[in-house]
């Protein structure tokens, strides 16, 4: 599915009206039809069972290939926009993609389930859940909430990843992050948004909590492509589902304890790719340059002619970048 620009439609009057047009009316909380099903309510969704829950995920690839693992953005977004990594299985890699924990298609969790150690302990069973071999490479490429991610593995385990890719990480810090996301908030939400807020209220009274504030999640997450938006987004990209619950929680918790990914970095040897696009004025080379001091050696380069989105925009720099890494850390 195709994000919509869901400020120029009421979105509710729109869904009543598909339902209507089905040849029968449908009950308004039937499972799947305001989002998606989740792994554990549909089977011939691709899943691990691991750490405890269900986990939307998929490998492409020789599995005793070198491993490298895919980190959405968010935190609550998924990995659909980023299927074009999969291209890099071709060149000799086991390409993993998960939906992470309360996000995408995974398994829903209540909010006390949430915390960066649990994310933590998530990625480590993904990653001994694929591996094959105690000698099996294994690489991480993260983008925004998923790069902080990889960061915060790598700070935990520096000695057992071979190699880091990582694109405009929000902070490695809670102070850091905080000032990021603030300046990402620069553009106004107009009017027509409460109008669409309205204009479906009556038809999600009954869904389950979890579908609801994923569905109104979803609503608010294409205005990050608004006319303005500082992080320099084209236009809209695919995804699956939003996971409101994983992000308050995982946001509540930064803002209860903080955070520092910092801490054990500089024990990292392995030279890392840190990119940045052009077009994200809320990010930009000097940003970039703090951010990833933090890491003992860094390759920092700058993507051209794009915005935070560059995995889905602009695929052929990002491939050439990331095969180029690779290959020479392999």
């Amino acid at each position: 599915m195709m994000m919509k620009r869901f400020w120029r439609m009421p979105l509710g009057a729109g869904i009543f009206t598909l339902l209507l047009s089905c040849g029968e009316l449908l009950k308004p909380d039937t499972s799947g039809l305001l989002v998606p099903k989740t792994t554990d309510q549909d089977a011939t969704i691709p899943s691990i069972a691991v750490n405890n829950t269900q986990l939307h995920a998929e490998a492409f690839g020789n599995p005793n290939d070198p491993m490298l693992i895919i980190l959405h953005g968010g935190p609550g977004g998924d990995y659909r926009s980023l299927l074009n990594c999969k291209d890099l299985a071709a060149q000799g890699y086991l390409v993993v993609f998960y939906d992470q924990r309360g996000s995408g298609l995974s398994q829903r969790h209540s909010h006390l389930e949430y915390s960066i150690e649990v994310m933590l302990n998530d990625l480590d069973a993904v990653i001994n859940y694929y591996r094959t071999s105690p000698s099996q490479k294994i690489y991480l490429f993260g983008i925004s909430w998923g790069a902080m991610l990889a960061t915060a593995y790598i700070n935990e385990n520096p000695h057992t990843i071979s190699g880091a890719m990582l694109a405009e990480p929000g902070g490695f810090t809670y102070e850091d992050m905080k000032s990021y996301v603030a300046r990402t908030r620069e553009w106004k939400i107009d009017e027509t948004t409460n109008d669409a807020f309205y204009t479906d209220s009556f038809l999600t009274g009954s869904y389950d909590e979890q579908e609801i504030l994923d569905y109104k999640f979803a609503l608010t997450a294409a205005y990050s492509f608004a006319p303005g938006n500082t992080e320099g987004i084209e236009g809209p990209t695919p995804f699956w589902r939003y996971g409101f619950t994983a992000q308050n929680a995982l946001f509540t918790i930064a803002q209860r304890e903080g955070f520092n990914f910092t801490t054990h970095l500089k024990e990292y040897d392995t030279e890392v790719l840190f990119l940045y696009s052009q077009n994200n004025k809320a990010y930009g080379a000097a940003y970039a340059a703090r951010v990833s001091s933090a890491y003992a050696h860094v390759d920092l380069q700058q993507v051209t002619g794009t915005g935070h989105k560059m995995v889905y925009f602009a695929w052929p720099q990002m491939r050439s970048r990331m095969l180029t890494y690779l290959q020479s850390h392999n």
